[in-house]
């Protein structure tokens, strides 16, 4: 794994991505501000537990207010937990939000198995590019 990725964990998110079925996400993540990992279910369950994250972390602050029908607590966690060497099944990505603009995220996504990084502009964007490489990596399993 690229050196520079774990130079600062506080901003890296490592996701595992454990099962990609009919195009559904099961896995983990894992930042150091989390007191141990996250896992998820499914693209909504993934994108509220990083958006989460980005709350309890405060960084990126958003340039829009995040709005809800309710309002939750943060939860700062008292230890850091240990996320050097998470692996996923299938797939692991270096995500990290640079920017939370027009009601969206900004960063780069590195797909850590190919050592392939991306810019992404949007979520939805960060989507596709996960959904790419989990295609081919699925594609090269069979």
């Amino acid at each position: 794994m690229q050196k520079k990725l774990w130079g600062n964990e506080y901003r890296t998110t490592i996701v595992c991505i454990d099962r990609y079925e009919e195009k559904q996400l099961t896995g983990r993540l894992y930042n150091s501000s989390l007191t141990q990992g996250k896992q998820f279910h499914s693209v909504m369950e993934f994108l509220l537990q990083m958006q989460n994250l980005l709350d309890v972390m405060r960084f990126p602050q958003p340039f829009m207010e995040h709005r809800s029908f309710s309002q939750s607590a943060l939860n700062v966690p008292d230890h850091l937990p240990e996320m050097n060497h998470q692996e996923g099944t299938l797939a692991t990505f270096a995500l990290r939000v640079f920017f939370q603009q027009n009601a969206s995220w900004q960063g780069s996504v590195t797909w850590l198995e190919r050592e392939k990084e991306e810019q992404f502009r949007s979520v939805l964007e960060l989507l596709f590019l996960m959904d790419s490489a989990l295609s081919d990596s699925s594609s090269t399993n069979k």
